[in-house]
């Protein structure tokens, strides 16, 4: 039994839009690629949060570790000296991790109702760099604390 072998026909058409395209991809090459959208900046983070209000130290006490052998599950908490009440309370606190890609890690909110300002939780750092905690306060004024996490790769310091 005889087998016929299949014929392909290629119009002239398709031939010049294939010759299009491949000339298309070995002109622009390189530059064509998955899009890849810019990170925001921990600077940038805090000042969505503050709308570009200053920000003052004191009122905020962010603890860490001085050293993070394990970057996946770094402690971190704050406490924010407030009276807690509805005329004097903390209203949000962003922790943001300036190394990161994203830097902004969490927000948490409070109210009067909330008795104290304080949180905790674990987060993670792929390098050395620092976390801040950023307080709003219900009078609109912003305070913040900052900390150094040096990020030990297997122990052996990063």
């Amino acid at each position: 039994m005889m087998m016929k072998a299949a014929t392909m026909r290629v119009t002239r058409r398709q031939a010049l839009g294939l010759g299009a395209g491949a000339t298309a991809v070995v002109i622009a090459g390189p530059t064509v690629g998955p899009a890849v959208a810019k990170g925001q900046s921990a600077e940038d983070a805090i000042k969505a949060f503050t709308g570009g209000a200053e920000t003052k130290t004191g009122k905020v006490s962010l603890s860490t570790p001085e050293i993070a052998e394990n970057g996946n599950t770094v402690p971190v908490s704050f406490d924010i000296e407030s009276p807690m009440t509805a005329d004097d309370h903390v209203q949000s606190v962003l922790v943001v991790a300036d190394g990161n890609p994203r830097p902004g890690v969490a927000t948490f909110h409070f109210s009067e109702m909330s008795g104290k300002a304080s949180a905790s939780t674990r987060i993670r750092l792929a390098k050395t760099q620092n976390v801040i905690a950023v307080a709003r306060m219900s009078d609109g004024s912003f305070f913040m604390d900052k900390r150094l996490v040096k990020v030990t790769i297997g122990g052996c310091g990063g």
